[in-house]
C-alpha cells in the first residue's frame, strides 16, 4: 500500500506520515531528501532525527530515490515500509542538478514506486493553493512539484492532506 501525504508548510504532514509508519508491522526506513546547507537546516534535521523512533533505519539521499527503493525491494527479505520526506526538497535538489538528472531521476522514481512491494509513505508540499512565483525558477518549482504530486496521487492507493494537523482523506 502506497500513501501520499500532502500539506502546506507546518501543516503537520510529517507528523502524520510518521504516525502512519509507526502503525506498520515490521521495519521502517526513513528516506530523507534534505541536505544541511546551513546551521538552521542542520538543527531542523537534528530535531527530526531525535523525534523518530530509534529502531527506524535511515537513508539520506538527496537525488537517487529510485536506487534506494530498488535496493530495499531486492534485499532478499520482506521490503520495509519506507517513509520518504520530502518530495519538495527532492524536486529542488533535482532542479539544481540539471535537466538530464531531473528527467532521469523523476522517471525512475515513478517506475520504482509502481514496482515497490512494501509500504511507501511519501510526504510532499501542496503548492497548488499558493501564489504564482515571481521568478522563473520559483514558477518551474511549483509546476514540477504540482505535476509530480499529480503523478504520485494517481499511483498511490491513499492520498491524505494534512490541514492544521488534521488528516483529510482525498483518496482511499
Amino acid at each position: 500500500m502506497h500513501t501520499l501525504v500532502l500539506g502546506g508548510i507546518r501543516s503537520g504532514k510529517t507528523a502524520l506520515a510518521e504516525r502512519l509508519a509507526r502503525n506498520t508491522d515490521g521495519e521502517v526506513v526513513y528516506l530523507a531528501t534534505a541536505t544541511a546547507g546551513d546551521g538552521e537546516m542542520r538543527r531542523r534535521i537534528d530535531r527530526h532525527q531525535r523525534q523518530r523512533p530509534a529502531n527506524w533505519g535511515l537513508s539520506e539521499e538527496p537525488l537517487a530515490l529510485a536506487s534506494v527503493l530498488a535496493f530495499h525491494a531486492s534485499a532478499g527479505q520482506k521490503a520495509p515500509c519506507i517513509l520518504v520526506d520530502c518530495m519538495s526538497l527532492w524536486v529542488s535538489n533535482l532542479l539544481h542538478a540539471g535537466e538530464t538528472v531531473f528527467a532521469c531521476e523523476r522517471e525512475e522514481f515513478l517506475t520504482q514506486l509502481a514496482q515497490y512491494p512494501g509500504k511507501l509513505i511519501i510526504v510532499s508540499n501542496e503548492v497548488g493553493l499558493g501564489t504564482i512565483g515571481m521568478d522563473p525558477l520559483t514558477r518551474r518549482f511549483g509546476d514540477e512539484l504540482g505535476w509530480l504530486n499529480q503523478a504520485l496521487a494517481e499511483r498511490c492507493d491513499t492520498v491524505v492532506m494534512s490541514v492544521a494537523g488534521l488528516a483529510v482523506t482525498l483518496k482511499s
